[in-house]
């Protein structure tokens, strides 16, 4: 069977598209088993329809090579990291994360959450998956284990949780596992919570589960503008990522809600280092060395921000895109982490979160612009020949620094797509450059 259009990454993280089927699957989880070459593996699911039948096609290939289960139900993705992280254990968890209701796929990792990504290992499964493995002379076993509790404890001791008083959240679990737990956490907290879509539901039936995308988000605008909470939330399907908005309806960009953590954190722990995505706004790294902290930059995704942050020890790490990762979550990102924290900011700060942004958002932005392309790397060169006198770096796609304003444009792993983001002074700065970009995009497309 040729598996190489099936068998793929997505943002390296190992999801897969929906031609996923429980022969692939089974196949998949034998190579798993091989690759991580232990006693047991934990194995979580999210709400999807699919779901079920892909676990016990991947039940049945991990046991295939004498490698037991141990079972942690539906979980939100984090939830399997910090399973991972205290029980030294590889896992991997069923989820498409925010793609469409008809994806589904797989995340992996290592013992202690260490990701398993496109240059760590996926690679490997996906070969060792296409060629087959012979079922080995024993099956392992499967049993159940409960984490809940120890997730709880663990969420709320790492984010000072217990300090938070007095404030109402809404929150969109937009059908998928956030409202797994949320209910639970907000009863070990001093807050208030109004739910939104909280039923676990695989064919988010309400609207998709991503809150990248606006439309995803007026129903929580509009629960947020009639309820006047302190803090909105929005999660996406594995609730691994969040995005909030603030007590006036305004979203705050990724890069706002990173400087707001990272000054939290480095005020606990001063002089410590804070990864950040180079998509990240300037303010991000201007706060993290106000607070006397050490900013590091890196490639967008998850994998290399996890791998900077255990050479560097880094207490936290941003992207632009919702997720937060937490040096003593093992590393691993959560949404319903960054939430508590924020959650405690707001508590010590006595102010709205209206007002708290302000000081972190001293930029424009343009937020991410995509651009179809046939030749990318055409489109690209034509790019940076247009700034070739200018500061230019190839750390991830092309950044160009004009002084006052910058930009990156990165090509997508999966799609002909270019993604553009513009940073500058001002709305008129950073709309005269996405103008001046995309023109010479347009040329070459």
């Amino acid at each position: 069977m040729d598996l190489s259009n099936i068998i793929k990454a997505y943002d390296v993280r190992g999801i897969f598209p929906d031609e996923l089927d429980e022969e692939i699957t089974t196949r998949i989880g034998a190579a798993f088993a091989a690759f991580v070459d232990a006693d047991e593996v934990l194995l979580g699911t999210d709400c999807r329809v699919s779901s079920p039948a892909l676990r016990e096609a991947l039940i049945d290939g991990i046991t295939s090579q004498g490698v037991g289960v141990r079972l942690i139900g539906e979980i939100p993705t984090d939830m399997l990291y910090y399973a991972s992280g205290a029980l030294s254990l590889p896992g991997v968890v069923i989820t498409a994360s925010h793609n469409p209701a008809q994806y589904n796929g797989l995340k992996f990792c290592q013992p202690g959450a260490a990701p398993i990504g496109a240059d760590t290992g996926l690679q490997d499964i996906r070969r060792m998956a296409e060629a087959g493995l012979a079922r080995g002379d024993e099956t392992g076993l499967v049993v159940s284990q409960d984490v809940v509790g120890g997730y709880l404890d663990h969420v709320i001791a790492t984010t000072g949780a217990s300090g938070i008083a007095g404030l109402t959240v809404v929150a969109d679990g937009g059908n998928g596992m956030a409202g797994v737990v949320l209910p639970q956490v907000f009863d070990r907290i001093d807050a208030e919570l109004i739910g939104l879509y909280l039923e676990p539901d695989g064919t988010f039936p309400n609207h998709p589960a991503d809150p990248l995308r606006p439309e995803n988000l007026v129903d929580l605008v509009a629960l947020v503008n009639e309820t006047k909470p302190d803090l909105g939330v929005a999660f996406d399907g594995d609730a691994d990522r969040a995005f909030f908005i603030d007590d006036k309806s305004v979203p705050l960009p990724g890069s706002t809600t990173t400087a707001i953590i990272a000054d939290w954190f480095l005020a606990q722990h001063p002089g410590s280092a804070v990864v950040h995505n180079l998509i990240c706004s300037r303010a991000v790294a201007e706060t993290v060395e106000a607070a006397g902290g050490l900013p590091i930059r890196t490639k967008v995704g998850h994998s290399y921000i996890k791998q900077v942050m255990a050479e560097s020890g880094a207490i936290f790490g941003g992207e632009h895109s919702g997720h937060y990762y937490f040096r003593d979550n093992y590393r691993a990102d959560s949404g319903i982490m960054a939430m508590l924290v924020l959650l405690r900011v707001l508590t010590d700060a006595r102010i709205p979160l209206s007002e708290l942004r302000q000081r972190y958002e001293p930029y424009s932005q343009s937020g991410e612009i995509n651009f179809d392309v046939v030749d990318k790397a055409a489109a690209d060169a034509a790019v940076e020949r247009a700034f070739e006198n200018y500061s230019l770096d190839r750390l991830d796609g092309l950044t160009v620094d004009l002084g006052d304003r910058w930009f990156n444009l990165r090509a997508s792993n999966t799609e002909p797509v270019l993604r553009l983001n513009v940073e500058g002074p001002d709305q008129e700065a950073v709309d005269d450059l996405v103008d001046q970009v995309a023109g010479i995009i347009k040329e070459e497309s």
